[in-house]
């Protein structure tokens, strides 16, 4: 059993530094960062963010407000048994994790959807990808890249569902565990945001769930490497609403590039026809 127990640890082991090699080698990590610098400089991107910002600001600062003034205190005092000194900041950031799930449930599912669509086919318009976007909204001439969108004849950006809930809580313990726990959880919060950031990528290629789950396996470590920077980004109070858009175009940058590759995609279908 011992012998049996040390090889699994080492196969894990083996895994995970394989998708670490892949997630640095990946570069996928810059996209989150070259998002803030796009969006910053391109400014018909901001009209989505724009027509949503007083209502996603008040639920963001009262959303956090609310989790310190609730949660962090009965955190950090069981965080102190189990991480001494350092329980007042893990305790900040599972309570920061806490809220930002929360917001992103209450702002995607009554807020900011569409909002989050546009931003995305936008900028796929503002990267010369017309031809992608029309799979899944109706292109209109003239204007800016938002001005351009026409109606959404997809809506791919599912709102949270209970197994999100349900697997968040599951993994939400690990942060008691000192240091390794919280970058546990991190990394395990971005394993699962990567793919997800995209969904609409991924409809607007009409791939079947067998071609996506070949495609993120292909690149587990850059979605990964993608999803904790996008993660962490969305952490951080009162702004992480704001670095919900800068992410989608972050994320928006990466299909752009994707499709500029000319063997990705044929590289699917040929992995999806294999696998039929």
């Amino acid at each position: 059993m011992a012998e049996r127990v040390k090889q699994v640890a080492a196969e894990e082991a083996e895994h995970v530094r394989k998708i670490a090699h892949e997630a640095v080698k990946s570069r996928a990590y810059l996209y989150p960062f070259k998002g803030i610098f796009y969006f910053v400089s391109h400014k018909d991107l901001w009209k989505p963010l724009t027509s949503k910002l007083g209502p996603t600001i008040t639920l963001s600062v009262g959303v956090t407000t609310f989790m310190f003034l609730v949660a962090y205190v009965p955190q950090a005092a069981v965080m102190a048994f189990t991480s001494g000194p350092v329980a007042a900041i893990l305790a900040a950031l599972l309570t920061l994790s806490e809220s930002s799930t929360l917001i992103n449930l209450l702002s995607r599912t009554f807020l900011i959807e569409e909002a989050l669509v546009d931003t995305f086919d936008g900028t796929l318009l503002s990267r010369d990808c017309t031809n992608l976007v029309e799979e899944g909204r109706q292109i209109k001439a003239g204007g800016d890249n938002i001005a351009r969108l026409g109606k959404l004849l997809k809506r791919p950006f599912a709102k949270f569902t209970p197994n999100a809930i349900i697997r968040y809580l599951i993994y939400l313990p690990l942060n008691f565990i000192p240091v390794v726990g919280t970058v546990i959880f991190i990394a395990l919060q971005g394993k699962r945001a990567g793919p997800a950031a995209h969904t609409r990528y991924f409809q607007l290629k009409e791939w079947n769930k067998r071609q996506r789950e070949l495609h993120v396996a292909e690149h587990r470590g850059g979605y990964t490497a993608f999803g904790v920077a996008a993660f962490l980004l969305e952490m951080i109070p009162f702004a992480n609403l704001v670095f919900a858009f800068t992410n989608t175009v972050g994320a928006a940058l990466w299909a752009a590039d994707i499709e500029k590759n000319a063997t990705t995609a044929p590289k699917v279908r040929d992995l999806a026809g294999k696998a039929e």
